[in-house]
């Protein structure tokens, strides 16, 4: 819990006592009944009784795993658990990528982009730059900016063409698995020899000036290349935020569409958007720089190559490879992964670089170390949906042939995010004993969740783990969470065996222990104080923050400061799911706060859950529908549910409906009478929903059902909010 001293906040540490110790004992009986096996490190047999106690437990059992962990010296295994079936690894497979480019390619590898100018043509005619790509994974509009000063330094002073040419690749730009999946998401890019900004562009979204005014878009970088195409309206500041931006090919341009709404004061939203032609764009944003440096350009910009008799004027380098494979997993960059591997096939086999040649360059690395070929899948160097296979001793095996190998081993290893600090795990594992000793690439994917690395346990041995998860039941939370005590669990092996118990404990997700509810006046104080940080947006509280929610026990301000950490990084996947996964079952609990924070403007809770609930977001709709109950503790709060169930019936109204028919029988009764109590008022007169949930009506599979039972619960709400007694 958090007291206030002279304005100063003070993180008070609880005790973990009941279900930790509840189980220790669950670990400590799996141990009594396991089979007998000959003695090894102290601490084995336990570490076996914690890990099975976790994969057979909820939320991972039922689901397909393959796990193994062993020693990076020796290979002796320490736990194994169907560790040679085969399951989509999702982008572990960037381990095997990132492996064969550091040894094929070397460490110190660099990706040029060639600047070329075509020999003169006649007296005064402008000379055509060529541009000819070579694969840089790594080249943005900064770096593109200062090669601009470059090129102008040299006296261009006038130019006519601007030809790129993409041909150290092939022409298939969406690799195996890509395929899929439709869509404009920054994560499915394509690949090109002459690419910029991860082939993808950012949108930037703020509100107009003024009610009914169109929404201010701006474009990083922007060129001719866009044609940008703006129907978002701004609305009133009650106003629920639904943005949809889509990224469209023109003719050799690309369109940037922009719909929906978003209220006055809202703050800026950025979005990032793939674009289908890499060449067009490079070309078209160096155009651009070019002529802010002073360059003018009176031809087009087009794809080519560089003709004979061409003269090379410049050479840009990207970093070295270890760097470029460091920030491939730290991030887990799929656009990046599927560069490395045509960048690896156009090396090994010859230009252009292909998927298949990329792949058969693995193969044979894979084969060098101890991986026959045959025995795995592999389609392409992201791990990208339902594409690969590799079991849980591959990637060991991967993992122990890398480590052997110096001095691509500290390379190799550095390029690993690391728990508790940097990367996809930097917010994971916070606190345990895997904080900073476990080193592992994550993979993500519908219905699979794998980690892979290395790890130094609390006993000072080095161990190599793999872990993938295939079909897991439930909410993919609730499986990262159990996948997480795993690592924590490997890591604390040979230490104290309460480090043990709380994995299980993680695994499970068992509440806190059970605290004394703070005064109204002390929850009011440290309420005070913890928004005081988190309305500044300040990311550098971030480390204060998290620190403090993993101490805090008072379930009120635990969600007072998980709001904090969204306010503090609004856009980031982690924040959001860290406010989410905070917001309680227990309504009683919201209304605490609530009260606690009558004099924050705006409130607590509710502000933040209606903008993420009015995005679409399933978790905040299910988070919305679930703490509707607390309206009968409060007439304001209650007032306030009703509003953000009307803005996302509005915006959302087939993402309302299933957290609707998901929801336990209290809490959707509550959610449809304040539903109802919104749609009531004079100014919802003309609401959308109803006629969206007529429609939904119509289907004939189970939403379809449930919308129809629906239809006529929610006029009976409406009438009650309209203080008219609903007909029988």
């Amino acid at each position: 819990m958090l007291s206030v001293t002279a304005g100063v906040p003070v993180v008070k540490e609880t005790r973990v006592n009941t279900p930790l110790r509840a189980a220790l004992a669950a670990a400590t009986l799996l141990l009594a009944i396991a089979p007998s096996r000959p003695a090894g490190e102290p601490g084995d047999r336990e570490l076996e009784a914690t890990l099975r106690a976790i994969l057979e437990g909820a939320p991972l059992s039922g689901a397909r795993t393959s796990v193994l962990v062993a020693e990076l010296e020796t290979g002796k295994v320490l736990f194994a658990k169907d560790p040679d079936v085969l399951l989509n690894p999702a982008s572990n497979v960037k381990l095997f990528t990132a492996a064969a480019a550091l040894a094929r390619l070397g460490m110190d590898y660099r990706f040029d982009t060639e600047f070329w100018m075509e020999a003169p043509r006649g007296q005064g005619a402008p000379r055509a730059l060529h541009v000819r790509g070579l694969g840089d994974p790594t080249l943005v509009t900064e770096r593109l900016w200062a090669i601009a000063g470059d090129l102008a330094h040299l006296g261009l002073g006038r130019i006519g063409d601007v030809v790129v040419d993409d041909s150290f690749f092939d022409g298939d730009r969406n690799g195996p698995g890509f395929d899929q999946e439709t869509g404009d998401r920054s994560y499915l890019a394509p690949t090109g020899a002459a690419s910029l900004n991860w082939n993808s562009v950012a949108i930037h979204v703020a509100p107009g000036d003024r009610r009914g005014q169109r929404a201010r878009v701006e474009l990083e970088p922007a060129s001719d290349f866009f044609d940008v195409d703006v129907r978002a309206t701004t609305t009133g500041r009650r106003g629920g935020r639904r943005l949809e931006v889509s990224s469209i090919p023109l003719q050799g341009r690309q369109r940037i569409l922009v719909e929906g709404r978003i209220p006055q004061g809202s703050r800026i939203q950025v979005v990032w958007r793939k674009i289908d032609d890499p060449a067009l764009y490079l070309g078209h944003t160096l155009r651009r720089l070019l002529e802010l440096r002073g360059v003018r350009s009176s031809g087009r910009v087009r794809a080519g190559p560089v003709p004979q008799g061409a003269k090379l004027v410049h050479v840009a380098e990207s970093e070295p490879l270890a760097d470029v494979v460091r920030r491939l997993n730290k991030t887990s960059n799929n656009f990046v992964a599927e560069q490395l591997l045509k960048t690896l096939g156009a090396e090994a086999k010859g230009s252009p670089g292909s998927w298949a040649k990329g792949i058969g360059a693995v193969e044979e690395f894979l084969a060098e170390a101890g991986i026959p070929r045959g025995a795995y899948l592999m389609k392409n160097g992201s791990g990208l949906n339902d594409t690969n296979r590799f079991s849980a001793r591959q990637i060991v095996s991967l993992l122990r042939a890398m480590w052997a190998r110096f001095p691509l081993q500290a390379e190799y290893a550095a390029s690993l995010p690391v728990a508790g600090r940097d990367g996809t795990i930097r917010y994971r594992m916070e606190g345990t004993a895997a904080d900073g000793r476990l080193r592992a690439k994550t993979g993500t994917l519908e219905k699979v969740t794998s980690l892979s690395g290395y790890v130094e346990t609390s006993g000072r041995r080095r161990l190599a783990f793999a872990v993938v998860v295939n079909d897991f039941p439930g909410r993919a939370t609730g499986a990262v969470r159990a996948v997480d005590a795993l690592g924590e669990a490997i890591a604390a092996a040979g230490g104290p065996p309460e480090a043990l118990g709380a994995a299980i404990a993680h695994a499970r997700g068992a509440p806190p222990p059970a605290v004394p509810a703070a005064s109204p006046a002390d929850l009011a104080a440290s309420v005070k104080t913890y928004y005081a940080l988190g309305r500044t947006s300040d990311r550098r509280n971030l480390a204060f923050l998290r620190s403090a929610l993993r101490t805090e026990a008072e379930p009120a301000l635990r969600l007072a400061i998980a709001e904090c950490v969204y306010l503090s990084e609004p856009d980031g996947d982690t924040s959001r799911r860290t406010f989410l996964e905070a917001v309680p079952a227990d309504p009683s609990v919201v209304a605490r706060l609530w009260a606690a924070g009558a004099e924050e403007d705006p409130p607590p809770v509710l502000p933040s859950l209606g903008e993420l609930a009015a995005e679409g977001n399933a978790d905040a709709l299910a988070k919305l529908v679930e703490v509707a109950p607390a309206g009968a503790l409060d007439a304001k709060l209650g007032a306030g549910i009703a509003d953000l169930l009307a803005q996302a019936a509005s915006s959302a109204p087939e993402e309302l409906v299933q957290a609707l028919r998901a929801a336990p029988p209290p809490a959707q009764e509550a959610a449809i009478a304040a539903l109802g109590a919104g749609l009531a008022r004079p100014e919802e007169a003309e609401h959308p929903f109803p006629m969206a949930l007529a429609g939904l009506a119509k289907r004939q599979d189970d939403l379809g059902a449930f919308a129809r039972t629906a239809e006529a619960r929610l006029a009976a709400a409406v009438e009650a909010g309209r203080g008219v007694k609903a007909a029988p």
